[in-house]
């Protein structure tokens, strides 16, 4: 059984900080894995994601508004 299967079914925070996949949010395991299947296909707040990742919403909304930019530039570039 691996690590997010064990979490998952026990309910169970894992405490391995190294893992690429943890966050400090014992809701939800400490796994981005786990929040993801928690939350399926409904959308997060963006104070939700904050909160998932430690972060303010202000910065959640910082960022997500560069990557937005990023993306339609992309989107013009590949229509020229």
């Amino acid at each position: 059984m691996n690590c997010f299967d064990l979490h998952q079914k026990l309910k169970l925070p894992c405490d391995k900080r190294e893992c690429r996949q943890w966050i400090e949010f014992k809701q939800d395991c400490n796994c981005v894995l786990i929040a993801i299947e928690n939350n399926g296909d409904k959308s997060m707040t963006l104070r939700q994601v904050g909160d998932r990742i430690g972060v303010s919403f202000v910065r959640v909304k910082q960022i997500e508004d560069k990557i937005l930019k990023k993306l339609k530039k992309k989107n013009s570039d590949l229509d020229s």
